[in-house]
This record gives structure tokens, sequence and C-alpha cells, in this order.
């Protein structure tokens, strides 16, 4: 992946990723400290149930969402956004297909390819 520290990033160059079943992403733009990732789910896909010690904050772009916070879930729509403390126990379920922009911080290393 070349884009670490581009000022710049176009959404029809960045091709979609596999992230689990019904759900693909890309990642945009990044750094060390910081990174944005578009998520796109199919209605029904299930973002497991997970942690992660990264700051999220996310914004659902298109679609309805159940949102799971440590142990605290919401039905969320369009021009809602949510926030993930570090290590916090968090998933998704979409409700009808629907796309979240996620921001971590630091960068989320595990979704950069070597």
């Amino acid at each position: 992946m070349t884009r670490k520290g581009q000022t710049f990033a176009f959404d029809s160059e960045i091709p979609w990723e596999p992230a689990g079943e019904g759900i693909r992403r890309k990642v945009l733009t990044y750094d060390e400290d910081v990174m944005m990732v578009r998520v796109a789910f199919e209605a029904g896909a299930v973002g497991s149930l997970h942690s992660h010690p990264h700051i999220q904050c996310s914004l659902v772009e298109e679609g309805v969402f159940d949102i799971t916070i440590a142990g605290r879930m919401e039905r969320l729509g369009r021009g809602d956004s949510f926030l993930v403390p570090t290590d916090a126990i968090h998933g998704a379920v979409a409700v009808e297909d629907g796309v979240l922009l996620d921001v971590f911080t630091p960068m989320r290393e595990d979704f950069v390819k070597s």
C-alpha cells in the first residue's frame, strides 16, 4: 500500500478489500497517528464483537446499523456517529445495506499489507 502519508486519496483509485462475510473495506488516508477507512456492509452482515487498542470514531454514511459498545446497543442511521474507547468490546450489525466511515488513532497496522 503506497498511500501512507499522502495528502490526497481518490476513492475511485482505491480497491475494495474483503473484510468478512458481506463486508468490504477501503483504507483511505493514513500515517502513523491516524487512519481513515470506509467499510461497506450488505444487509444482515455482522461486524463481530471485538476490541483493539485504537480509539475509533465512526460515522454512518449510509444505511442503518445496530452498534454495540461495551454492552450498550443503539440503532444508528445516516449522519449518526459513535466513539469506541481503547479496548472496548464493540461490533456492528447492518440492518440494511450501509457504509461506515471509521477513523482510528493510532493507525491500524493490521489493515496495511506489507
